[in-house]
């Protein structure tokens, strides 16, 4: 019992401790990129001043991929080390070299744009992040030199007639004990307060200067909207056009023959019964086929199973009729609303399809739950991976499905795979709780 409440109150001080020389090392990592800012600032004046020639264009996309990569570090770490989020709104940019270039161009003589921030950052952060980062290895250097003028003793004022540590002057056992303890003290100081201190401060720093105005946020989330807006209506319009066209060629037909069917039994009637009998029996194929046309249609509009039973039934449905062997791990406590139900339906049938067709694999795996806010779904699969957004209209038009609702599509498939589709949708659960999940 004695040794159980030993090891209880050292485990605070050893996480305590851990804690700090991760902090003490973060800063470190911190005070090296600040090095890499300094490089890239002195490259950064070498652009701009062959800026206005076709050498500075055809340097400028490299050297701005190189700042926004720095950028984006900083601002990574600055999230994972400080929790200060910092976003970043990047305008759109031609595809051709030569446009490229000179939107970039434009964007840095704008002030009020992310480009020319991250560029006005660059500067800055090789002094003040790199001072800002120094201080905790500053504080650690001044303590071991502190205790290795306590270890000199007197010798070194001897020889150097006079010597200082701080504010003391070093020239007697005392005054050289004395800046011992001040050395030893700074070490646990500059481990367990000064780098925890540090990494909050960079974070705020970064965010002074990289973090848009409230305008430009604005203006981003217009356009977004604005994007989606037109999005869904093109959607909307693609699929109108599409029920349209499945019931012209489909149950419309069908009826039509249908109809003409009956006319033409109605005229035989009293003349030939037995061909009567063949005309109906086509009358009743016919009317058969078209209603199940219809089912399949309203299926492809609304899903019943998704509208009686949730999503969690219906993404089962989708796992039993899949190609692949699927397993399904739901834990959704009640039911998102219609629409979200919907988007994520068609959106994780879309993506099971796929895999079915170009994965190449054997296995499928699902999990869907409800987190933080969110509706978040994950289907991974044993394929040969190489998916990519970029390359075609599927899982563009995931992505495209996920916006109308402020939703993201993440997508991790290396070659070889596996693949890994993850889909996140913004939402209130608010129906009760229908199937067991």
């Amino acid at each position: 019992m004695k040794s159980t409440r030993q090891n209880t109150d050292a485990a605070p001080g050893g996480f305590v401790a851990a804690r700090g020389i991760k902090a003490f090392r973060r800063s470190l990592t911190l005070w090296f990129q600040a090095h890499r800012a300094m490089c890239l600032s002195l490259w950064i004046g070498v652009v701009w001043s062959t800026l206005r020639g076709p050498v500075g264009l055809k340097l400028l996309p490299g050297t701005v991929r190189r700042v926004r990569a720095l950028a984006d570090r900083q601002r990574a770490y600055a999230a994972r080390w400080s929790g200060v989020e910092i976003p970043a709104v990047y305008p759109e940019l031609p595809a051709s070299g030569a446009e490229r270039a000179k939107a970039l161009r434009s964007q840095l003589l704008d002030k009020g744009n992310q480009v020319h921030r991250d560029w006005r950052w660059v500067h800055v952060h090789a002094f003040v992040g790199g001072a800002i980062a120094f201080g905790p290895l500053a504080l650690a250097l001044t303590g071991v030199w502190g205790i290795w003028t306590a270890a000199m003793g007197t010798e070194l004022p001897a020889e150097w007639d006079s010597m200082w540590f701080l504010f003391i002057p070093v020239g007697d056992p005392a005054t050289a004990a004395l800046a011992g303890v001040l050395g030893a003290a700074l070490l646990p100081l500059s481990v367990f307060w000064a780098a925890p201190f540090a990494l909050r401060l960079h974070g705020r720093y970064l965010n002074l200067l990289l973090a848009p105005s409230e305008s430009e946020l604005l203006a981003a989330r217009v356009e977004h909207l604005k994007t989606t807006r037109s999005d869904a209506v093109d959607t909307q319009m693609s699929e109108i056009r599409r029920i349209e066209r499945d019931l012209h060629d489909g149950a419309q037909a069908r009826l039509v023959a249908m109809g003409m069917t009956l006319n033409a039994a109605e005229h035989l009637l009293e003349t030939n019964p037995d061909a009567v009998r063949d005309l109906l029996i086509e009358a009743r194929q016919s009317s058969t086929a078209a209603l199940k046309e219809l089912r399949d249609l309203v299926k492809g509009i609304h899903p019943p199973i998704l509208a009686d039973r949730g999503l969690a039934d219906a993404v089962r449905s989708l796992a039993m009729i899949s190609p692949l062997r699927t397993e399904v791990v739901i834990d959704l406590p009640s039911r998102p609303e219609p629409p979200v139900e919907s988007a994520m339906y068609f959106a994780m049938a879309e993506i099971l399809t796929n895999a079915a067709k170009h994965s190449g694999g054997e296995r499928c795996w699902i999990d869907l739950r409800y987190e933080a806010g969110a509706l978040r779904a994950s289907v991974v699969d044993d394929g040969q991976g190489g998916a990519d957004v970029a390359a075609g209209t599927g899982l563009r038009g995931v992505e495209r499905r996920l916006a109308h609702f402020d939703g993201v599509l993440a997508v991790s498939s290396p070659p070889g795979g596996p693949t890994q589709m993850t889909m996140e949708l913004p939402c209130e659960l608010s129906s009760p709780k229908t199937t067991s999940c």
